[in-house]
């Protein structure tokens, strides 16, 4: 009776701000990342291991609980599976295959079995981060009983060398503060977590109170932002007929604005859960060269950079950081083997696409950023190379006027790339594309084969052979 009635009242509160009750679930989940960091920071900093393994399991099982009731069990199930791989198969190559297998099949059922034509916040959802840490675990896992010199750097950081319990697993993947949205995390750093050594002041606790409240408040002003700017820019009018009688012009710069304001509600959900293991402990990463604290390892966003990049790779660059470092960590650079750069990411982002789920908008948008950052890339190298074009854009006087154009050119197609990503089904987002025409990839596609052409006219000769050396 208690759940249904705090299930009435989170509904009507839901209605009063205009939103579903399941994102606000989502909203508060997030936010009790905060009181629960506290307790752990103040009752159980370098107390016996397992209590803070324990105390993460049960907290990040509530809120799994509170998000999705009994579906919690898809995650413990596969939490469950995971420890067993790890304790049956060992450090073998073995057990990183199986591992790979179960956890993406299990997510892609889970993708297929409960698919609609919307975004709907349901247990599949921190179930995707959940995938990606399991898989990250048993890499590292393998990774830590091999030889040291045959490890790189970063996987002799990474790599797990003890042998985890079943409850210092579960810690690691339901702790509370990355539970829903992320952020990616290894297990040697929740495992320093837990002995108390993530800190700048060795045997006390972090001085992080203030980098925790700088990220929650940036957090808060997104949320803000979004939430008096999304009522009028929203994901129905795109597929409206109101929005297709509207001019050309009217409907690019709809989709420019549009795909700004929409990315906001991740950026809201990652700075506040950043803050979250900040404050805890889990955002230090060392001191810099200056000897400050940086509290940067769990961030997500680079919002200066979000906010100011005219380049499509520097949104890259500021936005989802750690998923896409996990990516880079355990598909791309393994991929090595096959020898072609391009080939190994475009495999990763393929991986990254199906990830997201099955609908086929994910594709589109992955395979349209690929075309895009080369073709930028290309161009990019173009202007430096061109005489001519490096002295037009090395013009003071124009500079403000190159930034909007590139700007104005980055967003639109950052927004057009988002489109199929957000409206998941074909019918719909192809509806949007055909009405500006496909401009998109009948831009970057014509780009693709033009600009070889315009390099070989607008570079000299002895600018290429230095290239090429």
């Amino acid at each position: 009776m208690a759940v249904e009635g705090s299930g009435l009242g989170l509904a009507q509160a839901a209605e009063a701000l205009g939103s579903s009750e399941q994102a606000l679930r989502l909203i508060v989940s997030i936010f009790l990342g905060y009181p629960f960091a506290f307790f752990q920071r103040y009752f159980l900093f370098q107390k016996e291991v397992y209590l803070i393994h324990l105390y993460n399991t049960l907290t990040g099982l509530s809120i799994a609980y509170f998000n999705f009731g009994m579906q919690f069990a898809h995650s413990l199930l596969c939490v469950l599976i995971q420890f067993l791989i790890l304790r049956l198969m060992g450090r073998t190559i073995t057990a990183v295959l199986t591992t790979f297998c179960f956890q993406v099949i299990y997510l892609m059922a889970g993708y297929y079995f409960t698919a609609t034509e919307h975004y709907d916040i349901k247990w599949t959802m921190p179930h995707c981060v959940l995938t990606l840490k399991l898989i990250g675990l048993a890499i590292d896992y393998y990774d830590g009983g091999k030889d040291l010199e045959s490890l790189t750097p970063e996987q002799k950081r990474f790599a797990v060398h003890g042998v985890p319990t079943l409850l210092e697993v579960s810690g690691f993947s339901y702790f509370y503060g990355a539970f829903m949205v992320g952020p990616q995390f290894s297990m040697t750093n929740y495992q320093k977590l837990a002995r108390g050594e993530m800190t700048d002041v060795p045997g006390q606790r972090p001085n992080s109170l203030v980098p925790a409240a700088k990220r929650l408040t940036l957090g808060l002003f997104f949320l803000v932002t979004y939430t008096l700017v999304s009522p009028y820019i929203s994901d129905e009018y795109l597929i409206s007929d109101a929005y297709l009688e509207q001019p050309f012009w009217f409907r690019c710069f709809y989709i420019l604005i549009w795909g700004k304001v929409i990315l906001y509600k991740y950026v809201t959900c990652w700075l506040v859960t950043e803050g979250v293991c900040i404050l805890v402990g889990l955002g230090y990463n060392g001191r810099d060269e200056n000897g400050k604290p940086q509290w940067d390892a769990c961030a997500n966003m680079k919002v200066w950079l979000f906010e100011t990049t005219p380049f499509f790779t520097g949104t890259i660059a500021s936005f989802n950081i750690n998923t896409n470092a996990w990516v880079a960590r355990y598909i791309f650079k393994r991929l090595k083997f096959l020898g072609n750069k391009l080939l190994s990411q475009a495999l990763a982002l393929f991986f990254l696409a199906v990830w997201h789920g099955l609908h086929s908008g994910y594709l589109v948008c992955f395979q349209m950023e690929f075309l895009i950052v080369i073709i930028e890339r290309q161009a990019i190298n173009l202007v430096r190379d061109s005489p001519i074009l490096s002295a037009w854009a090395s013009i003071t006087i124009l500079q403000p006027l190159y930034y909007v154009l590139q700007q104005t050119i980055h967003w639109m197609f950052m927004g057009y790339s988002l489109v199929p990503f957000c409206l998941f089904s074909w019918d719909k987002w192809i509806k949007v594309y055909s009405s500006i025409y496909f401009l998109g990839h009948v831009m970057f596609l014509t780009l693709l084969l033009v600009l070889p052409y315009v390099r070989r006219a607008l570079v000299p000769r002895k600018e290429k052979l230095k290239k090429a050396e």
